[in-house]
């Protein structure tokens, strides 16, 4: 997958047929001396962002010949172990925010 930055954490991914596909990277860890970002697609389509499933998708960072680019990670148990260390850290993170923004009821503070 090659890769192209945009603004506001927004990524233009290429797959291997060509395919262009825009991803907003919610966050990035380091794991064993590897960066990983999370990311979830993005649509022009409202409709379409709304019937999207919301997966999160797990990049690797990647470097081949000096260039750096996005890669998907084959191994099913290196992907599943990263996924979850990202949904724990993405869901402190919503919690702490739902927190600070509401009180114990649920109303707005």
């Amino acid at each position: 997958m090659a890769d192209n930055f945009d603004e506001a954490n927004l990524y233009t991914l290429v797959d291997e047929e060509g395919v262009e596909q825009t991803f907003e990277k919610l966050d990035a860890m380091e794991v064993d001396g590897k960066q990983y970002f999370a990311m979830i697609p993005v649509y022009d389509d409202p409709q379409q962002q709304l019937e999207d499933e919301g997966e999160l998708i797990v990049l690797t960072l990647e470097t081949v010949d000096g260039e750096e680019y996005l890669a998907s990670i084959d191994d099913d148990e290196e992907y599943e172990r990263i996924g979850n260390l990202f949904i724990d850290r993405l869901n402190k993170l919503f919690d702490e925010d739902y927190d600070e923004e509401y009180d114990e009821d649920g109303e707005e503070e």
